[in-house]
């Protein structure tokens, strides 16, 4: 839900700065359909009845359908932001891989959100000392706010990619600067 906020964000800042949201259907967003399929698996995944279904075999699904939305936005490399925003995806897939497939989150992080350690999500974890740790989830949007939830390092990145690209793509749409005499 974090991506939420960058959207919004997004959105505002390419106004502020003279831009169409039109622009935003004009990026040129190649194999898309890989990108919606990692995500679909990752809907999908983290169901309760599916989570108790499949067991172990989460964590190659849970890496893979991330490896696939990577993909995706490696192939779209060139488009303005995105590039940070595979930065931040690759950042969440190097700490979720090297914690055996799960993304370790910060015992403080969900004690903001008035989460106990005990409380066990299909893809987060807590260890005493993960891999990588400052790519894992060590931040948190505080209850209270809407879409609380812990973050990390990549998901800032992501965010930013996303705000950038869509402000890029507004500016895009409302063409030249032109001068007023």
């Amino acid at each position: 839900m974090f991506i939420l906020y960058a959207i919004v964000i997004g959105l505002l800042a390419g106004l502020i700065v003279g831009g169409r949201p039109a622009g935003i259907g004009a990026i040129q967003f190649r194999w898309g359909w890989l990108a919606v399929l990692g995500f679909g698996i990752q809907v999908i995944l983290f169901s309760a009845p599916v989570t108790e279904r499949i067991g172990s075999l989460g964590v190659p699904i849970y890496v893979g359908s991330t490896a696939l939305v990577l993909a995706a936005l490696v192939r779209n490399i060139s488009v303005p932001g995105l590039w940070i925003v595979a930065l931040g995806a690759f950042s969440n897939m190097a700490a979720i891989a090297t914690n055996g497939g799960y993304m370790p989150a910060a015992p403080g992080a969900l004690a903001a959100l008035g989460v106990g350690q005990d409380t066990v999500y299909s893809n987060s974890v807590v260890l005493a000392h993960p891999a990588l740790e400052p790519l894992t989830d060590i931040f948190a949007i505080p209850r209270g706010i809407p879409f609380a939830n812990v973050f990390s390092v990549g998901d800032v990145l992501i965010g930013l990619g996303v705000a950038v690209a869509i402000v890029v793509a507004m500016k895009r749409a409302a063409g030249p600067d032109r001068v007023r005499s």
